[in-house]
């Protein structure tokens, strides 16, 4: 494995402890240059997991609390009018930064959501007529709370779609569990890390992952996945084409941390249920099916 992601991996997993396989599955979502959606219920450390990332990986960090009355003004920005000089003026929001967390991003309206949507995708904003460029690299950390808590607006399809992985904590081992009882705080600790990697440093990682060989059997493979879900009556929608992209990203990246110069079957079984599980609605009930990814996996034979 390259040393300087490395070094990131074990940073992150003294922060998160007992939690070594969705660390690596969130640094694999960033090495693929996708967004990471975590879900689970408060206190089980996903605003912890954020922070820690951003200052591990040495990138601007910007942290924004989503609440009933969060306007798109409040995230993106707003235009003003000086008086000196006769002119608008743009002050820029704190969506303008290279890791954005939306904390709780499931209690803000539709319309606060959707605000994201042209940042997520095309890392660029626009307000009043005018585009205004994202820092590179730009990745949205989202929290959210389970759908059934009072509160919380579901995300929308297209929203969801944007977020390369779902990702869940759980509850911690008893072993980790008792080492952060009997230790400094999470947060103490948080504040007290140094940079393991840099922009640019991540960049370079990032073109070496995208590099790792990809075999006409192995997308025979994915897209034999995607098909499964494109014609099974059990879910609302299948696998976009934008999933599948994301999905070959994903396990380049996968691969590439394992030191290999091409991917496996392996590598897509193991990025496949955090890409596919927010994706597969169930007909049914209209929510996510995390669990059908994992059944997938076991019914779709590897070509």
């Amino acid at each position: 494995m390259p040393h300087p992601l490395h070094a990131v991996l074990n940073q992150l997993n003294q922060i998160i402890l007992g939690k070594e396989n969705v660390v690596r599955l969130a640094v694999a979502g960033l090495l693929a240059r996708g967004h990471l959606l975590l879900e689970d219920l408060p206190g089980v450390g996903k605003t912890t997991l954020a922070h820690a990332i951003a200052t591990t990986l040495g990138l601007r960090f910007s942290r924004v609390q989503f609440t009933s009355d969060l306007l798109p003004a409040d995230l993106l920005g707003v235009s003003v009018y000086e008086r000196d000089s006769g002119r608008f003026r743009f002050h820029h929001g704190p969506v303008f930064t290279q890791v954005l967390l939306a904390d709780e991003i499931n209690r803000a309206p539709p319309k606060t959501q959707s605000a994201l949507l042209e940042a997520m995708e095309e890392h660029q904003v626009s307000v009043d007529g005018e585009t205004y460029a994202l820092p590179e690299p730009f990745f949205v950390i989202a929290t959210q709370n389970p759908q059934h808590q009072i509160g919380t607006f579901p995300l929308p399809e297209s929203q969801l779609d944007r977020f390369l992985m779902r990702l869940e904590l759980g509850y911690p081992g008893h072993e980790a569990e008792r080492a952060m009882l009997a230790g400094d705080s999470r947060r103490e600790l948080v504040a007290r890390l140094a940079p393991a990697c840099d922009p640019d440093t991540l960049a370079e990682a990032q073109r070496a992952a995208a590099g790792v060989k990809v075999a006409a059997p192995l997308l025979d493979y994915i897209q034999a996945l995607a098909a499964a879900t494109r014609h099974q009556q059990r879910f609302a929608y299948g696998l976009s084409p934008r999933a599948l992209i994301g999905l070959v990203a994903a396990t380049r990246a996968w691969a590439w941390l394992d030191g290999r110069d091409h991917a496996i079957p392996e590598d897509v079984q193991a990025v496949f249920p955090a890409i596919a599980g927010h994706r597969l609605l169930s007909r049914a009930s209209g929510r996510p099916d995390p669990l059908a990814a994992v059944e997938l996996l076991d019914t779709v034979a590897i070509p």
